[in-house]
């Protein structure tokens, strides 16, 4: 096992790719162990051979084709002429944005850069700071794996054989919970800071953006609809999401055409074959974690612990903070879920509310430094080097937190919702 610590620490601070670090140290430990290496190829195939997870390049497919189908800039705009009027209204409209957004897209980084690209210069514009605009960009981009549908649900789910569509419909009101949060903070400081508002828009204007934005606001119906009046699988959704994102963009809104269409759709599988990579190669490095017994060796410290899940829970969360840090959230995901989830039922954690915990830090560790990946985004939508963000940001990630342990030590906010659906 040491040979596998070693090598993959090693192949990390060298800064090589993270897949080709996973890949590289269970290779190390496969051979060590006298195993066949063309157990390698087998075993990264079977990491990918499974349904639920072909909503991961669907998801990635339609999140690009509404980035510039213009569905995220009417969301926006209806947004903006309900709330943009209001102290620090833009910063509102970023968040409330990025909330309709992650209930359309899976993912974060695609959130920060549809919302980012929009609202970050109309901030500037209005005089706002480019570092707090930009935190506020970022943190709020987070929320796009909590809100459903999410790409680190389908992965736990996938990982530990639980309902996707539960923990879509138990992700709802922790999103919103994160999202009401941030929204007092932000107006806080637009008081503070004397953020204007945008102009008060009357009730036509209102109406009108309604109207434009009305396809873009069904998508999250449709797809969340039909999942759960069983018309179509979440995996299915995926696939139903984006063919509705190419009839919206391509003949409604008609913001492209097909030349761009195939441009989306070259951008979307570069993202999507490095995903599925990491994928691959993390589910080799779960095998070999299975074979050395890791899983049996963690769940044995943690009932050694005296078997008390509130140490458990408070443990765990400091663990995947610390993840969250250096490793993107699939790898993360992919590799703790099926490890960790057996250890908190047998303590009394409900699987989904430990997925809603899972998702929440995972979402978290999109906006810690040094490799939150919404930062990167921002950082290169606003123009700003990543460093400059980070006394705004501070704020941010301590509302997270607490966000994140109130989720976590309140368990109704994630299972009120599955309940009364008779989930």
């Amino acid at each position: 096992m040491i040979y596998l610590v070693i090598s993959f620490v090693a192949l990390f601070l060298l800064t090589v790719p993270i897949a080709v670090s996973i890949g590289l140290s269970s290779l190390t430990m496969i051979v060590q162990m006298g195993m066949p290496a063309a157990l390698v190829g087998q075993r990264l195939f079977a990491s990918l051979d499974s349904f639920p997870l072909l909503a991961i390049p669907f998801f990635i497919l339609a999140g690009a084709i509404m980035e510039q189908g213009g569905i995220s800039t009417r969301m926006i705009n209806f947004a903006n002429t309900c709330v943009g009027d209001t102290k620090g209204g833009l910063a509102i409209v970023t968040i409330i944005a990025s909330m309709f957004f992650a209930a359309v897209s899976g993912s974060g980084a695609a959130t920060a850069a549809a919302i980012g690209s929009i609202m970050i210069p109309a901030m500037v514009k209005k005089s706002y700071d480019v570092r707090f605009a930009s935190a506020t960009t970022a943190t709020a981009a987070q929320i796009g794996v909590i809100i459903p549908p999410s790409i680190p649900m389908v992965l736990y789910c996938v990982g530990t054989n639980n309902s996707i569509s539960k923990l879509f419909i138990a992700g709802v009101v922790p999103g919103i919970f994160i999202g009401l949060s941030l929204i007092l903070y932000a107006v806080y400081v637009s008081k503070k800071e004397g953020y204007a508002g945008d102009r008060r828009y009357s009730l036509r204007e209102k109406l009108e953006a309604f109207r434009s934005a009305v396809w873009a606001l069904l998508m999250p119906v449709i797809i969340l609809g039909g999942i759960y009046c069983g018309i179509f699988t979440p995996t299915e959704a995926a696939a139903v999401a984006s063919a509705y994102a190419v009839v919206v963009g391509l003949f409604i809104y008609r913001d492209i055409n097909f030349k761009d269409l195939l441009s989306i759709f070259y951008k979307a599988s570069i993202t999507i074959a490095v995903v599925m990579i990491i994928l691959s190669t993390a589910g080799l490095f779960a095998y070999v974690l299975t074979m050395n017994r890791i899983p049996q060796l963690v769940a044995d410290f943690f009932l050694s612990l005296g078997g008390n899940k509130y140490v458990f829970l408070l443990l765990i969360n400091i663990l995947l903070f610390f993840c969250g840090m250096f490793f993107d959230g699939g790898p993360v995901m992919i590799i703790l879920a099926p490890i960790l989830a057996p250890v908190a039922v047998s303590l009394g954690v409900d699987p989904i509310h430990f997925g809603i915990i899972m998702v929440c830090n995972s979402a978290l560790g999109q906006i810690t430094p040094p490799f939150g990946v919404n930062l990167f985004v921002v950082s290169q939508v606003a123009k700003i080097k990543m460093e400059n963000m980070i006394s705004n940001l501070i704020p941010y990630i301590l509302i997270v937190v607490a966000d994140v342990m109130a989720i976590t030590y309140i368990p109704v906010i994630s299972m009120a919702l599955p309940k009364f659906l008779g989930m």
